[in-house]
């Protein structure tokens, strides 16, 4: 099986090297790896090196978007991955063919990693909440326990934990800080209305 060609851009040596180091001790096929840590390189070790994965802080990019990379290093068949280190708007987030929160688990790297090239973007993979998914994932993130969300929304306890399996089987987000991030970034709920909540993450 070829190897699969994965350049990791951060500045940041610490999450660069991290994310390197989890890869490098996953249980996958070949993967060759190229850093890039200085940004203002990235087109050119792009061309360079025409790796099939690109994993990268949107807010690294400024207002390149990944179609615009694609376009300017002519690697048209490039998947970008989103590192979402903090609150990024959801419009940009779709841009990107996956994202990768920095709370997400190993096994969930090694999935949105190893993703055969080509395959469906993240926005046609993922299927959507309902509103009752919806209004439990503001629950969660206010800090609510399971029993305080049955009493508010009228429903059981063992309810609200099949609707909260369904949840993390839909967005594999599995730490309520991702939900947080999920839940700011899609506009269920005002940062103003979670501080508390926040500051105990």
């Amino acid at each position: 099986m070829k190897a699969l060609k994965l350049a990791v851009a951060e500045p940041s040596a610490i999450l660069r090297c991290g994310i390197i180091a989890v890869l490098r001790r996953l249980p996958a096929p070949d993967v060759d790896i190229l850093e890039i840590a200085d940004i203002s390189q990235l087109t050119v070790q792009l061309s360079r090196h025409r790796p099939d994965v690109l994993v990268v802080n949107p807010a690294s990019l400024g207002f390149c978007t990944p179609q615009q990379l694609r376009v300017q290093t002519g690697c048209e068949g490039l998947r970008c991955i989103a590192l979402q280190m903090s609150v990024t708007d959801a419009a940009t987030l779709n841009a990107y063919d996956d994202v990768l929160s920095v709370y997400d688990p190993v096994e969930t790297l090694r999935e949105k990693i190893m993703q055969p090239v080509g395959d469906a973007p993240r926005e046609e993979r993922q299927e959507p909440l309902s509103a009752r998914e919806r209004e439990i994932v503001v629950c969660i993130v206010k800090g609510m326990t399971n029993k305080q969300i049955a009493d508010a929304l009228c429903i059981s306890t063992h309810t609200v934990i099949t609707h909260r399996r369904n949840i993390v089987a839909k967005l594999q987000i599995h730490s309520p800080a991702g939900l947080t991030i999920y839940a700011i970034v899609n506009k269920l709920v005002d940062l103003s209305d979670i501080r508390d909540t926040i500051a105990e993450i």
